[in-house]
């Protein structure tokens, strides 16, 4: 990767921001000669190479952190030699420019401009542009996207730019807003695309676009969507093994943002145009409880590590990677303010105006993966079922190890298993897996100090069930209950003054733990029984909250049912992403409150999903690993990981507290202090803006308002 940085100039007396420095990015094969031939008259005379300045002047120049500005809007223009994209902030105050080379088909060239511009800066250099590259056709006819999805890939000749042409809006979060891809385009990067073997390279084009990344694919341009809540408000309070600014296993375009550029570049991914997405599922609702609104948002991040479909994917790798790994977030807030902080009193003790963190914003985790040992399902056969084999019989379990240690690296202590496949059968199938899980666990467990040992729970979810010997969802609280008491969940703040008479706790929580729910598929019992566990948390995050007064939450209640439909969409689109149909058992089966038709719609979900396994899924897992950038098993070069100690399979800094709690206090603290400035994209004074329009005022809810609402000038006037 060669580095190019022009000096810096001061010829700006407005006032305003002035360009200082600036940076390009090419592949490895070009040469330094090469870049130089490739500038245009508009940045010839102001570069200077990086490899010619001094040590001290690399560092003064590197790029800055940028959290105070938040571009959502990009405008492309270009001609036969390049592309220019212009990224904006919401109220078009404040603008960066970036330079795509056209003229090379085989090295990609991304110039970076570090300079932030003001409007009039900006329609000033677009004028530069346009008479500097009349030649080549000007700066040609603007077009408006919403930033570089999927980054850049080449399948055998030429890159491809891949950019969000629409989204929609999906949650709001402390006034970051979350977004959906909706649509993309597929654009290549060169002039003349030149392709030697056409009828691969649409093959190829094909396969690829056999990822809908118009469906269950998530953004910000203001929010880490690949992080927990928790993680987000506290991270400088963590321990350096747990400080990631973006959590890659859950990016699912991570490769197609790396992959074009050297590793010792400046990290993509906290590029201003680049946008990391996440695969799974976003949903948020409105709950109205006697004029209190409290905003429920259901989070679900599917891991790009051994991913893809049903049977050609279980149980885990050598890495210790499972199949269907997906962390579920359920955040409950209440809507007093919109930020993550409320205005400090005015007696702080420096005299300095500040933020104090709002008490108003909860979170809890779950997490579910496929049972983490070797074992397949050869689809060769059209049966139903097919039998489930243990090819590799590990006595250490090295694979489940470092899946294990993983998780307390992520989570930390205690980590909680609900293993629910099924105990006793005619034939053995699901439970050769309930043999060995149990004496994997078993054996990892003996050399974990006492403290930290896992807490391991198998129950044959479905033969309580059939044979109603048990009362399946009451078995599920309990253990919903037990879990939460024992991993906490995340509180901005002190409960409120009357719970303070009864605990005394006047301090924020955090959760420390995981629980990690897993049946065969990891689908139907799965989520049912991740509904009861956010259904157990919702009671105690409202009563955290002060909206009720016991943490016990009727089933038929508003709440519950609206969270209900939302783990229902939870886990259909699971489903749909790893099976190709949607849920056959619903939470409503296991309650024995069957709706009058799912019989007939089990039936039709049964076959869909026999079809999708038996005839599209080998096609399904071809596009992933392309999107994913996993090779083909034969052409790998990967060495095997190496082995671990049998008996020390952990790290001791793993086994330590996750999120203390006074660090994770002053992390917070900080935060609101220096990060939390929602309005960058939030907040628009000037727009006349609609309510019903309005994403906070026409979410979902268990209310819904008469009238038209308008906000002009931040005034709100009500039309009957």
């Amino acid at each position: 990767m060669h580095l190019e940085i022009p000096q810096a100039t001061s010829t700006d007396s407005s006032g305003t921001v002035t360009p200082i420095s600036q940076h390009s990015v090419v592949l490895p094969s070009m040469s330094t000669h090469d870049t130089a031939s490739l500038k245009s008259k508009d940045t010839q005379s102001l570069s200077t190479t990086l490899a010619a300045q001094p040590t001290a002047a690399k560092a003064a120049l590197r790029r800055p952190d940028g959290n105070s500005l938040a571009f959502n809007k990009f405008i492309l223009y270009e001609n036969r030699l390049k592309f220019f994209v212009v990224a904006s902030n919401t109220s078009d105050s404040r603008h960066r420019i970036i330079k795509i080379d056209r003229t090379s088909q085989d090295e990609l060239t991304v110039v970076e401009d570090e300079a932030v511009y003001s409007g009039k800066q900006m329609s000033a250099m677009l004028k530069m542009l346009e008479d500097g590259n009349k030649g080549c056709g000007g700066l040609g006819r603007a077009r408006v996207f919403f930033g570089v999805a999927a980054g850049f890939i080449k399948f055998t000749a030429g890159w491809y730019m891949i950019l969000i042409a629409k989204r929609s809006v999906v949650a709001l979060l402390g006034g970051h807003y979350v977004y959906h891809c909706e649509s993309t385009d597929v654009m290549p990067v060169a002039f003349s695309h030149k392709i030697d073997k056409p009828a691969e390279e649409q093959r190829l084009m094909n396969v690829f676009k056999q990822v809908d990344m118009t469906k269950n694919f998530y953004f910000s341009y203001t929010y880490d969507l690949t992080s927990t809540l928790q993680h987000n408000l506290t991270r400088s309070g963590l321990a350096p093994c747990r400080q990631w600014n973006l959590n890659d296993r859950f990016a699912w375009n991570h490769h197609l943002l790396t992959t074009a550029f050297d590793k010792n570049s400046v990290p993509s991914a906290k590029s201003h145009w680049l946008v990391p997405l996440i695969h799974g599922h976003v949903d948020q609702a409105k709950l109205t409880v006697l004029g209190r609104v409290v905003f429920v948002t259901l989070i679900a991040r599917r891991s790009r590590h051994h991913a893809g479909a049903r049977y050609l994917k279980r149980g885990a790798n050598d890495e210790g990677n499972v199949a269907n790994e997906v962390e579920t977030e359920q955040i409950v807030s209440e809507t007093l303010t919109t930020p993550f902080y409320f205005p400090a009193p005015k007696d702080t003790p420096d005299g300095k105006p500040s933020r104090r963190p709002s008490p108003n914003y909860t979170s809890y985790v779950q997490y579910r993966g496929s049972i983490p040992v070797f074992w397949t399902q050869e689809v060769t056969s059209m049966v139903p079922k097919p039998p489930i084999e243990i090819p590799v019989m590990d006595p250490f379990y090295t694979a489940a190890a470092r899946h294990f240690d993983d998780l307390f690296k992520r989570y930390g202590c205690p980590i909680m298993i609900l293993n629910l496949i099924k105990k006793r059968e005619p034939q053995p199938r699901e439970s050769k897996l309930l043999e060995e899980y149990t004496q994997c666990v078993r054996y990892l467990n003996q050399f974990l100090p006492r403290e930290n040992k896992m807490i391991y729970r198998a129950w044959d979810m479905a033969r309580a069930y059939k044979e109603k010997t048990q009362d399946v969802i009451s078995y599920l609280e309990d253990s919903a209950e037990e879990s939460i008491q024992m991993t906490g969940f995340f509180h901005t703040g002190p409960e409120p003054f009357s719970h303070f008479l009864q605990n005394e706790d006047d301090t924020m929580s955090v959760q420390n733990g995981i629980c990690r729910t897993n049946c065969v598929d990891c689908l139907d019992r799965t989520n049912a029984a991740q509904f009861v566990f956010g259904k157990r948390a919702l009671g105690h995050q409202l009563y955290a909250l002060g909206v009720v007064d016991t943490p016990n939450l009727a089933f038929d209640s508003d709440a519950v049912n609206m969270l209900t439909e939302m783990y229902h969409d939870h886990g259909d689109s699971l489903a749909l992403q790893y099976t190709g149909s949607a849920l056959v058992n619903r939470v409503e089966t296991y309650r024995r409150m069957p709706h009058w038709n799912s019989h007939s719609r089990d039936i039709i979900e049964n076959l869909r999903r026999f079809y999708a396994n038996s005839l599209l899924d080998a096609d399904k897992q071809t596009a992933i690993n392309l999107f994913l950038g996993v090779p083909a098993e034969k052409t790998t070069t990967r060495t095997p990981p190496q082995r671990g100690n049998y008996q020390k399979w952990f790290k001791d800094e793993h086994l330590e507290i996750a999120y203390p709690l006074d660090d994770c206090e002053k992390a917070l603290a900080q935060y609101v202090n220096t990060r939390g400035d929602y309005w960058i994209e939030y907040y628009r004074p000037l727009l006349f803006t609609s309510l019903g329009k309005h994403f906070a005022f026409s979410m979902n809810s268990t209310l819904k308002l008469p009238g038209c609402v308008y906000i002009i000038l931040g005034l709100s006037i009500t039309l009957a």
